[in-house]
């Protein structure tokens, strides 16, 4: 390939990247998406339980997913594409957010007040009426299953928060692919099977990155959209050290098991459950999806290289995560041979995302995103464009952070919370539930 010369080179093409190059595709902009993979949305997006809920301890979270669900629910529109093809699809099931004391249920309900989320609160009474075969016990904190005091009897009963407005979204990988394919539709280029070795700067000012092949992409414009190798392609870029939060790749299990047989009159909404650290959602041909919430009894598997994370799931795992769903539902079968995928997060310290712009001029990051940040993608995409935008005609985002206004709810997000420089959150609950 020769040398090319875009407005704006985005690496990384999982849901992220692809969102981020639709926008600034949108903008006028000429695009460039690289990605080392052979296809659009197989990092970390293709191991996504993709849950649209709205449970964060922030405001500027909360607002976001909650913008970000009208994105999800108009789909077609947000795409803007012609002819028949795939979509992706949103399915509305609710949330059950169980009681725990790491969030505390007046804090979560202010900000579902103060962002317009329509929320309900449940005793343990309302969990069995409306989830039949749930045990609404407490167990807290979460135990390791080989524990005799995981089998232990509760200490009292649970209430929860339900969001009736919370679902999933039933294939990760084709929503990035058609994400990909509006950016694609505006003129933007995909460049895949292809691994940036360097990044380009003079001065302070990025110029472009090099890749294995040898060639060049010019461009006065970066945004590392990587995922856990986000981290990685910063220190190529010499990045990073006025950063208060850091980054780090964890490997991740998600399980699916048969679900247990248990009539409800409504859909088997998503249970965020960390009181026993576990998630569960539905899955295709009566499935349940299993995952955990990184409990503290339970070792975080860090890595080093990303591409040495094994994709396969592991028995010990497996009866970890699904053993801690059965005991919140008895009827629950825990099988013998695990099932389910393994994949590899960008995890920020405080579990709350990076969209900043970097001491290298030109260079923007949208990582520390997985985990929890698929469902703000399609906005994720907007703030982006327009932080690019503003920095590029000379705002200071640093010192005056730039505020985006919400299309449809019409809140004002300010963007200085996902600072690089913000400072780290004390209080913060330090799980995937942000």
């Amino acid at each position: 390939m020769t040398d090319v010369r875009p407005d704006a080179v985005v690496v990384g093409a999982g849901v992220i990247g692809a969102a981020v190059a639709l926008e600034l595709a949108r903008a006028g902009r000429q695009v460039i998406v690289v990605d080392k993979a052979g296809a659009v949305g197989h990092g970390s997006t293709s191991a996504s339980s993709a849950i649209i809920r709205f449970n964060y301890s922030t405001f500027a979270s909360v607002a976001t997913a909650w913008e970000a669900r009208h994105l999800w629910t108009s789909w077609p529109d947000h795409l803007r594409l012609t002819g028949p093809r795939p979509l992706a699809a949103f399915h509305r099931t609710g949330a059950v957010l169980l009681d725990s004391p790491e969030v505390e249920p007046s804090e979560t309900a202010a900000l579902f007040e103060r962002a317009g989320v329509p929320y309900e609160r449940w005793d343990a009474p309302t969990l069995r009426e409306r989830l039949p075969g749930i045990d609404p016990g407490r167990y807290w904190p979460p135990k390791p299953v080989d524990d005799d005091a995981f089998f232990a009897d509760p200490s009292g009963e649970l209430g929860a928060l339900f969001t009736p407005d919370a679902g999933y979204v039933d294939d990760p990988r084709l929503a990035a692919l058609n994400l990909a394919d509006a950016a694609v539709a505006l003129g933007a280029r995909l460049l895949l099977h292809h691994t940036v070795v360097a990044v380009d700067r003079h001065a302070d000012r990025v110029t472009g990155v090099r890749l294995a092949d040898g060639s060049r992409i010019a461009a006065p414009v970066v945004v590392n959209a990587a995922g856990p190798w986000s981290g990685g392609l910063n220190r190529l870029a010499g990045v990073g050290a006025d950063f208060t939060i850091g980054v780090r790749p964890l490997r991740e299990e998600v399980h699916q098991v048969p679900a247990p047989n248990v009539r409800t009159a409504d859909p088997f909404p998503l249970v965020a459950d960390l009181d026993v650290g576990t998630y569960v959602r539905t899955a295709p041909g009566g499935q349940l999806l299993v995952g955990g919430t990184e409990p503290d009894c339970d070792p975080h598997e860090w890595i080093d290289d990303p591409d040495g994370a094994d994709p396969r799931p592991t028995a010990r795992r497996f009866r970890t995560q699904v053993t801690r769903a059965a005991r919140r539902f008895p009827a629950l079968r825990v099988p013998n041979r695990p099932l389910g995928a393994a994949g590899v997060y960008d995890v920020a310290d405080d579990w709350t995302p990076i969209y900043d712009r970097t001491a290298l001029d030109g260079y923007y990051v949208a990582m520390g995103t997985s985990g929890n940040q698929f469902k703000n993608a399609p906005l994720v995409g907007r703030y982006l464009a327009t932080l690019i935008d503003r920095v590029e005609a000379g705002h200071d985002h640093d010192g005056d952070p730039v505020r985006f206004r919400c299309d449809h709810t019409g809140t004002v997000v300010d963007l200085g919370a996902f600072s690089r420089r913000r400072p780290v959150r004390t209080d913060s609950a330090r799980t995937v539930m942000g």
